[in-house]
């Protein structure tokens, strides 16, 4: 431990320990905009500078640790004016047309602005000139960047990629697609990482809220929208509205809907069931008659995660189970089951899906995504943040509305269909009905706990009568995911079935989600969504009575032949970009 002072007050620390920390663990607030604790602390943007007894210069709190009989000011005259110069600095080069950027009210650098009472400009403003991409789900306003280095950091150390780098030299460095290429012809896998972690309005997803206000303004048009399992838990967090058992009441999320205007409401849940059921046989398929296979059988939920597969080990396609996501599966079920049911043109069915993730824009355009009627089968796909800001334009209060049901057939789900959105809530819930597909019994429903918990990377084996010893993987984050595909091709593990999810934490952390400053909101998510697997009536996807019924009236039977065509995809039939770049197309 090392004693020393932070204005006026003796303090204590473990040595090593930097100014910052030690001032945040004593509630001494210390302003910074682009430190990320364990992946950004390069000082970058010197908001944290304090002053030192005996010191000359001011030092960055972030990455100064502090020594014995240290006697710190993180607030004196000079350290308040060296603040105000570097953030008008940041400013000059920075397009702060604040009313017309999505991330007003919760931008980090408008924040700091207000807090440290900056309201004038000394300095000439001139801002780089931004070159704006809308056909990839991300999109970046150069205009609006701060070079903090966030978006490097999280894509190199946390997902693996190398997306983004600097460029440029002198009053001319910025940062952008590394190697001076665009988005969309890199192997970005738009995970939407890079978004949650920029402290300004410079890295975004698109925005295709005014697709669905043409939607729901036509009168000839149907409109449905389905709800992924991960937003249920996150999307309060804006509003705060809860319950007096301090959970989210979805009941208030489909009455907000329904104000918006949307002819039908239903739940991902009741989709992400049915994707067990054919996941989970497409696997008992395989594990039965391994010698046709190539293994392990990988999931297919993750959009950002097939297209990572598809770009960086394209020889194990063929692992992928070709069951589509929830997502796809809604779509396809109700241009087709649903639009038949209710005597409903199928192409004039506007489907919207609201997700926590980014990547599902790219899943849902394409090409063999078309497979109910011809048309997409899944319109607008809209992040968390994105619904929750058409129910503000709408001038809704979730709070205030009674709370409503999700609508029939398509909105019942079960415990094991909640747990998608959680790290390894998609092995456990296939599991579950892989056990009793095999043995025509059902398991105790925690019995595949250790797939379960916070940890990137988890393995573990189970015993199912009548089949074997199943040694299963379960990660989360692509550079997580790229270490186990590098064992995997190394021949240093051998795996039945694995679920990746792209984002760290599953879907509960995907790019879309509330942005929260400095705090990751994963596991909390995920931890709800557990409890409400716990408390639910059925948590069996095959126990689902509205799939059944799908299947008695419909489908018929998990891979058979209308099932196939609806519900199932050949990962082989579309290109990532630099496959495309390599042919030439």
């Amino acid at each position: 431990m090392v004693n020393f002072k932070i204005n006026d007050r003796a303090l204590s620390a473990p040595k090593g320990t930097t100014i910052l920390d030690a001032a945040q663990k004593a509630g001494i607030p210390i302003p910074h905009l682009c430190f990320l604790k364990e992946i950004n602390e390069i000082a970058a943007c010197r908001m944290c500078v304090v002053e030192i007894e005996g010191v000359d210069r001011l030092v960055p709190a972030c990455n100064t640790e502090v020594l014995e009989g240290m006697v710190i000011r993180t607030n004196s005259p000079r350290v308040r004016q060296a603040r105000k110069t570097n953030l008008r600095l940041i400013l000059s080069q920075h397009n702060s047309n604040c009313t017309t950027c999505v991330r007003s009210g919760y931008c980090e650098l408008q924040r700091l602005s207000h807090d440290l009472n900056i309201h004038y400009q000394p300095y000439d403003v001139q801002p780089e000139r931004s070159r704006v991409d809308l056909s990839v789900p991300i999109v970046r306003e150069a205009s609006k960047c701060i070079k903090c280095m966030r978006c490097v950091q999280v894509c190199d150390k946390v997902q693996g990629m190398h997306i983004w780098d600097v460029a440029g030299t002198g009053s001319r460095t910025t940062v952008d697609v590394s190697y001076n290429r665009y988005l969309k012809n890199t192997a970005c896998v738009f995970c939407g990482q890079c978004v949650t972690h920029c402290p300004t309005g410079a890295l975004t997803v698109r925005d295709d809220t005014n697709k669905v206000l043409r939607a729901l303004a036509d009168p000839e048009i149907t409109t449905v929208v389905q709800v992924a399992p991960a937003v249920r838990v996150a999307w309060a967090e804006v509003f705060g509205v809860v319950n007096k058992n301090k959970q989210v009441p979805v009941g208030k999320l489909v009455a907000a809907l329904k104000r918006l205007g949307f002819d039908y409401v239903f739940d991902t849940n009741f989709t992400a069931d049915l994707t067990i059921m054919e996941e989970g046989s497409e696997f008992i398929q395989r594990f039965t008659h391994r010698g046709k296979y190539r293994w392990p059988m990988f999931t297919s939920c993750c959009p950002g995660w097939v297209r990572f597969l598809k770009t960086e080990f394209p020889d194990y396609t063929g692992n992928l189970s070709t069951a589509k996501s929830p997502q796809q599966m809604f779509g396809a079920v109700a241009k087709s089951y649903f639009a038949e049911k209710m005597g409903i043109d199928p192409h004039k069915l506007c489907v919207v899906s609201i997700m926590p993730c980014s990547a599902k824009k790219a899943e849902s355009e394409l090409p063999t995504m078309h497979d109910a009627c011809g048309d997409p089968d899944v319109d607008v796909v809209l992040t968390t943040r994105e619904m929750v800001r058409l129910f503000r334009s709408d001038c809704i209060v979730p709070s205030d509305l009674a709370e409503e049901p999700f609508d029939s057939p398509l909105g019942t789900g079960t415990g094991a269909a909640v747990v998608f959105g959680a790290t390894g809530g998609v092995m456990d819930a296939a599991l579950r009905s892989a056990y009793y597909l095999v043995t025509g019994k059902n398991p105790d429903p925690d019995a595949f706990e250790q797939v379960r918990g916070s940890k990137p990377w988890k393995e573990a084996a189970f015993d199912i009568p009548g089949a074997g010893k199943v040694r299963v993987a379960v990660v989360s984050g692509l550079a997580n995911t790229r270490k186990l595909m590098e064992a995997v091709d190394n021949g240093e593990v051998d795996y039945d079935f694995v679920e990746v999810m792209a984002c760290p934490g599953g879907c509960a952390g995907g790019g879309g989600q509330p942005i929260h400053e400095g705090v990751e909101m994963a596991a909390s998510r995920s931890s709800q969504l557990w409890k409400l697997d716990a408390k639910a009536p059925i948590r069996f996807s095959h126990e689902n009575p509205d799939v059944q019924a799908l299947y008695r009236a419909y489908l018929k039977a998990p891979l058979g032949e209308k099932s196939h065509h609806l519900l199932h995809t050949d990962h082989t039939a579309w290109d990532t970009a630099l496959k495309c770049m390599d042919k030439g197309c």
